[in-house]
């Protein structure tokens, strides 16, 4: 279900990140429940032991390195999946305190199972992001919003911002044009209340590229954010 603690181990270290044996068993478990769940629901189109080490679990870990979390951050994942980025994230950073949120209760259902069995003492919320956004006890309380592949840069952006409170900030992991999604975005991102921080591009030990980008919150996002996929879209 996954490469060798051995392998696995040189791989992260080509991202200057260090695997203990507890950590490995952990990917491992997550990885089997990954392939297992894969053939009852439709959580991804990667299931072998190497794609999923490098294309679900590095590239998730990765761009935390470049631009680091506070400790004991409090984080939500926005239209997690199966769990990328922020599953591997909680692996490697015990400290942060993860909510998951996804739109398919089937997905929850695999998340629920996947916090117990690898101990991510994760909270799952089946919630569109639209709607997740509203709600009092989410709306900017969080220090950190993530999303990995979830839509266009200045959708994403409406659907992230307004769960992270003033002064924390919004990770978006993206493809190769991350950079031609953000200049679409810029002015969304303003009116939400962000300001970028950091671009950086950057590229998997196989050559995939890809694009880290952080939204800071710098203003609060107003009320009628975010709206409808449909408005936004318009």
């Amino acid at each position: 279900m996954l490469i060798t603690i051995n392998d696995f181990t040189e791989l992260f270290n080509k991202g200057g990140m260090e695997i203990t044996p507890p950590q490995y068993e952990r990917f491992a478990a997550y990885a089997k429940l990954l392939v297992e769940w894969n053939e009852k629901i439709n959580l991804t189109a990667i299931t072998d032991p190497e794609g999923i080490a490098q294309k679900h679990f590095f590239d998730s870990v990765y761009p935390f390195t470049l631009a680091p979390l506070p400790e004991g951050a409090r984080v939500i994942d926005v239209g997690t999946g199966a769990g990328f980025p922020s599953c591997p994230l909680k692996i490697m950073r015990d400290d942060i305190d993860l909510t998951l949120l996804d739109s398919l209760n089937k997905r929850i259902k695999f998340l629920e199972t996947l916090s117990g069995e690898c101990r991510l003492d994760a909270q799952c919320i089946h919630a569109r992001a639209e709607d997740g956004g509203k709600r009092s006890d989410l709306r900017e309380s969080f220090d950190i919003a993530c999303a990995r592949a979830v839509a266009p840069m200045y959708i994403l952006s409406e659907y992230c911002l307004p769960f992270v409170k003033v002064g924390g900030a919004f990770y978006a992991l993206k493809g190769s044009g991350g950079s031609d999604e953000l200049t679409e975005a810029k002015e969304a991102i303003k009116r939400l209340g962000g300001k970028t921080e950091t671009v950086k591009e950057y590229t998997l030990p196989n050559g995939d590229g890809r694009t880290l980008i952080v939204i800071r919150k710098v203003s609060p996002t107003p009320a009628k954010y975010p709206r409808p996929k449909a408005k936004i879209v318009r």
